[in-house]
């Protein structure tokens, strides 16, 4: 088919854009009907390739405790190693800080395992290097040549027509080197231009990525869910965004490239770490929020089958003609685990109202209660592996198994929804094309059906403010970002078909009683007190220059050191002195943290003010927790390429845990599930500031494998968890908007973040936003007449907010508590269109925005 025949098909509202199917891709029931399209999947729940299997679980909130248990069990892998990523970074440390810990980067622990001979075979995203910054080339050169052992595929390759390239894109740019799509510049591309970017494969435009997250170690654990081995994501629950450390700079946690804010600066050429362009005495980092999983038993199976029928696959579509002799087909592993799986009624709700009685009379007396003990799994939990994949991806028909998983959740839940998102672009009806995806429907079904029949029932969802990295908004280069946040909104509360404006038309006046948004931000203060200075002075070297060193030492692939380094004498001069500034101040926001305003600061105090920043804490997870009882976590994001399965590829497990905790639900006794009522109250407690501040070095039993501690160590009972327990209870609801609240008044002022609700106009945004801040990429120029005006670094506190200087400061942060915040609904709602006013999207960005 050719790509004008494509076109008609858009034009004519066909709903696969891309492929000769006319299937949805998404349905209104859980099960899909058509059995054409799915009929090698059907006969499983959720049309999944894989049947209901079981297995046990472990949760990690955040990349410090999920790559230390990765780490852990890379060391002890002795046959087989299996990683699908998006973005894989050879350089990654998985413990930190890197000073004392290189035996453990990741390019050290896969060269040590080839070295005994274990087995390593990886699938990375090949990219098209215009659009993003991955870079799988070094990441496979990198690692093969490490050892014979090690394999790396790339896929799907991408071969664009040079001629037809240049020529769609003479209407954007007087030649094709200054075109990039890292600044979303293929909002303005024709439709031409972007297939002959992307390139074409069995008469489909490559356009979608392989988006899987798995580390699978022996045949025998399994690690997966939203982080990518790469820079950028590791992360402490704390998230400490400043990383200055004049004292003693081998205590920096994020060296080279992996320190990084893509709203100031993206990553570029990651396979050099000269090219990290953030100044770290000036900007922060922007904080990374995720969750992952480690699994054992059965399930496993299941996984180790994906990862062999992608290796299979893309090897009888590309390596074996291309690198005849190099590479093989790898063999389905010996299944470790054989007993059969535990039967389940049908449905989520069903299964754990028998779980209820079978449970709570039997074993309240076992665990002594809620607060008598930690709640160790007796049964293996009910674990079923769904996905996303389609022909281009795997060789497949379309499998949606991931939508049918979310929707199902969503329609058998009784009580709550709790919903962590990169992104939210869903349906309500056909009215919302190109969205094709309904679990927005299935939210609005659900709420409704509460509504009429007098029931409790809440939907929260936390997504990133910015669901890209633009800094500022109204740039030329931010128009990808607003197109995405264009969907989103249309999804959430405008348009005409929203969940919010659908519940009003359905009745509802106050649809924030039954679902609201979230967004998470935090704050720090960079140490560039008194001490740097001294130190600077005492050895003539700028701090900035000596960690460069220090990042070439740690992320450089050819350092041998050198006599007289700048690193060397900045050190020494810095071991001299006696400092009592802190490096960050992350810990004042969480439980049983310091009062900000005790904190020490040697130096000037207007550079103490200068000093401190905030950004969004970006959400990076993929997790749906349902009445304390059902979890669905992998790879795969609220949208239609994660959910329709015939765009990106995607994991996702939905675990049922049978292990019972006595808890309360709206204020009545209650039978949870430890898995999942222990990870949702993990994730409120963070969000919230009740838990402790949490270091780098360390680890406890929740920064293991699954293999080595079997359930997470969870404090039932304690003070912070009683808050939590009861997600339906007003007092916990109370609480929950209060902190919100308050946080977003005091980030808004101290800040003048956007988006935010007093900007309901670009004239709003100038005079909140752009008259306060020199943007960085601005011309020298500019910058420096901005300078002169008043204005203040990106990130920085707003001067004019606070004429008592940074006492004043001090005392407004300290209020700040955890790093919840409103989603502003109401950011530029007077602004007709986002991304296309003055701008032509075509059917097929749309899709991509999508």
């Amino acid at each position: 088919m050719d790509f004008h025949s494509l076109l008609r098909k858009a034009k004519h509202g066909l709903e696969d854009l891309l492929t000769d199917e006319t299937h949805s891709h998404t349905h209104d029931d859980a099960q899909c009907h058509d059995q054409d399209i799915h009929a090698e999947t059907s006969a499983n729940r959720y049309g999944s390739f894989a049947p209901r299997s079981t297995g046990h679980a472990k949760w990690y909130v955040d990349g410090a405790s999920y790559f230390w248990a990765v780490s852990m069990a890379l060391e002890e892998a002795r046959e087989s190693i299996y990683i699908l990523d998006w973005w894989l970074s050879p350089e990654l440390y998985l413990r930190r800080p890197p000073a004392r810990n290189e035996r453990y980067r990741l390019d050290n622990l896969l060269k040590a395992a080839a070295e005994r001979g274990v087995r390593v075979n990886v699938i990375v995203y090949k990219e098209v290097e215009a659009a993003l910054t991955l870079n799988s080339q070094h990441t496979k050169h990198a690692l093969e040549a490490l050892h014979p052992n090690i394999k790396v595929f790339r896929h799907p390759d991408h071969r664009p027509s040079g001629v037809s390239l240049v020529s769609g894109l003479q209407d954007l740019h007087s030649g094709l080197m200054n075109f990039s799509l890292k600044t979303f510049d293929l909002a303005r591309a024709s439709e031409d231009a972007l297939k002959n970017l992307y390139g074409t494969a069995d008469d489909i435009v490559l356009y979608w990525a392989h988006h899987e997250k798995l580390c699978l170690i022996d045949g025998n654990v399994a690690f997966m869910g939203g982080l990518d081995m790469c820079f950028g994501r590791w992360d402490t629950n704390s998230h400490p965004i400043a990383d200055a450390h004049p004292g003693n700079m081998d205590d920096i946690i994020f060296p080279g490239q992996d320190y990084n804010n893509a709203r100031v600066y993206d990553f570029e050429d990651v396979d050099k770490w000269e090219n990290n362009k953030l100044d770290r005495t000036k900007s922060s980092r922007m904080g990374w929020s995720d969750i992952a999983i480690s699994l054992s038993g059965p399930v496993v199976n299941n996984l180790a089958e994906h990862f062999v029928q992608r290796w299979n696959f893309i090897f009888n579509k590309k390596y074996n003609a291309q690198n005849p002799g190099k590479y093989q087909l790898l063999e389905a592993p010996p299944a470790h685990y054989q007993h059969a799986p535990q039967p389940l009624l049908q449905g989520g709700g069903e299964f754990f109202e028998g779980l209820h009685d079978r449970f709570s009379r039997h074993m309240h007396g076992f665990f002594g209660g809620e607060e008598g003990g930690s709640h160790r799994q007796t049964a293996a939990a009910h674990i079923q592996l769904t996905r996303s994949c389609c022909q281009w991806s795997l060789g497949v028909k379309t499998e949606h198994s991931i939508a049918n998983a979310y929707i199902e959740a969503i329609k058998n839940a009784k009580h709550f929804v709790y919903i962590e998102n990169q992104f939210f672009i869903t349906a309500t009806s056909d009215e919302q094309r190109p969205v094709t995806n309904k679990i927005g429907a299935a939210i609005v079904d659900r709420i409704i059906r509460a509504y009429q029949y007098g029931e409790d029932f809440q939907v929260i969802v936390i997504m990133p403010a910015v669901p890209a990295f633009a800094g500022d908004l109204k740039s030329d280069g931010a128009l990808g970002t607003r197109a995405i946040m264009e969907f989103q909104y249309n999804s959430i509360n405008r348009g005409g078909h929203s969940i919010i404006e659908t519940l009003r038309n359905a009745g509802i006046e106050d649809p924030h009683r039954y679902i609201n948004f979230y967004n998470l931000r935090n704050y720090d203060r960079i140490n560039t007190g008194g001490a740097m200075g001294r130190a600077e002075h005492e050895s003539g070297v700028r701090y900035e220059d000596a960690r460069r060193e220090y990042d070439e030492r740690y992320q450089g692939s050819d350092y041998h050191g050198r006599g007289d380094s700048q690193y060397r004498r900045y050190q020494e001069a810095a071991s001299r002195l006696t400092d009592p500034t802190w490096d960050s101040v992350a810990a004042c926001y969480m439980d049983s943290g310091p009062d900000l305003r005790t904190i020490p600061w040697t130096g000037p105090l207007e550079a103490e003010l200068d000093a401190f920043v905030s950004e969004q804490l970006y959400i990076h997870s993929k997790v749906l927790i349902a009445d304390d009882q059902l979890v669905i976590c992998g790879s795969a994001n609220l949208n239609d390429r994660s959910q329709r399965g015939d765009h990106d590829s995607e994991i996702a497990v939905v675990i049922e845990d049978p292990t019972p905790v006595d808890s309360y639900m709206g204020g009545r006794p209650y039978t949870a599930s430890a898995f999942a009522t222990s990870l949702r109250r993990q994730l409120y407690r963070k969000h919230l500031g009740l838990l402790a501040h949490q270091r780098p070095d360390v680890p406890d039993r929740n920064w293991t494998p699954i293999t080595h501690d079997p359930v997470n160590d969870y404090d039932w009972g304690s003070p912070a968890d009683r808050l939590v327990r009861d997600p339906m209870d007003h007092q916990f609801i109370s609480l929950w908007r209060d902190t919100a609240r308050r946080n977003t008044e005091i980030f808004s002022r101290a800040f003048h973040p956007v988006p935010d609700d007093k900007v309901r106009t670009w004239e709003d945004y100038d005079q909140f936003f752009s008259k306060h801040f020199v943007i960085p990429g601005e011309p020298a120029e500019q910058a420096q007449e901005g300078y002169k005006q008043g204005k203040v670094d990106y990130g920085h506190v707003v001067r004019d907010e606070f004429p008592g200087g940074v006492e004043e400061v001090k005392e407004w942060l300290s209020g700040v508590r955890g790093n919840l915040v409103e989603m502003p609904l109401q950011f530029l709602i007077d602004v007709e269109d986002l991304a296309r006013d003055g701008l032509a999207l075509n059917t097929l960005t749309d899709e991509l925005y999508t």
